[in-house]
Parts: structure tokens; sequence; C-alpha cells
């Protein structure tokens, strides 16, 4: 089983994916770990990314992808994945329904009521808006509102993509 979570900064991409990869017994990537220094400057700035800065970096995490599916790895990864190319590059080579997108939703003031006590090495919480209008919403995702305790999302999710996958 290979997992994406998406969503914007503040979803819970990465405390979710963790405990989801936990429960799994999956091995978790972090998307933002795999962040050239380039990129990661710009965000820290600032500065919006655009398609160019992201494309090798989704190219990165694709590869890291397909490597979990040809080692047999079940995977867990924590990427944004705002548009759909983005998620066309990151299933891009692999069979189709090997992926499975589960976006994390939550209310704008929740994500910046997050954003605002967390320290995050390079994500500047005044990037959430451009986020936000950059998300184009899935439609064959499965979408979680993350507005509860962590264990139960991460009960939710397996529930939803247990059901799809039947």
């Amino acid at each position: 089983m290979v997992v994406v979570l998406m969503g914007v900064s503040g979803s819970g991409k990465t405390t979710i994916g963790t405990l989801l990869a936990e429960r799994l017994g999956a091995v978790f990537a972090d998307g933002d770990d795999y962040h050239p220094l380039a990129n990661r400057e710009k965000m820290a700035a600032g500065h919006p990314l655009d398609d160019r800065d992201r494309q090798p970096w989704l190219e990165a995490l694709n590869r890291l992808l397909r490597n979990w599916l040809a080692e047999g790895k079940s995977g867990v990864m924590a990427c944004s994945a705002l548009k759909a190319r983005y998620r066309a590059t990151l299933q891009a080579g692999m069979p189709k329904g090997a992926v499975s997108f589960v976006m994390l939703e939550a209310s704008k003031e929740m994500l910046a009521a997050r954003l605002a006590e967390r320290k995050h090495e390079f994500m500047n919480p005044g990037l959430l808006d451009s986020q936000l209008a950059t998300l184009e919403m899935p439609s064959d995702a499965v979408r979680i509102v993350n507005d509860r305790a962590p264990e139960e999302i991460v009960s939710q999710i397996l529930a939803q993509i247990s059901s799809r996958k039947n």
C-alpha cells in the first residue's frame, strides 16, 4: 500500500502520516525533506514556489514512490500535491490505483492557528494564502476533515482506503 497524504501546510500531513505509517508497518517520508536548498530558501523568505521550482522535487518524490513499489514496501508520504498535474507526476510510471491520495482538510482559521503554533524550518506561515489559492481539489482522493484526535483520523483513513480497495 502506498499512500500520499496531501493538503496545504498545517493540514496535519506529517503528524497523521507518521501515525498512519506506524499503524500500517510502513515506511514514512516527509516530502519537505526532499526539497532542494533553493526551494527551502525561497519559502523561508516568504516566496511561494512555482511549477518550475516544484517539478524536480516532484520527480524525486516519484522515484521514491516507485522504489517502494518495486521493493514491495508499503509507504506513506506527506506531500502537499496541490495541483492535479503534481499528483500525476507523483504517480507517473506506476500502475493505476497503486497510489492512494488522502486529502487532509481543515478550516483556514484552524490551519493558520496550527501554523502559528509550530516552528517549521522553511515554511513561512504567510504562504498559506498562496497554497490555498494554488490548491486544486482532487476528485479521486479520500477527503478527510482533520479536526479530531490523530488516532481517529488515521482510523477513518484506513477504513476509507480499505473500502475503496474492496
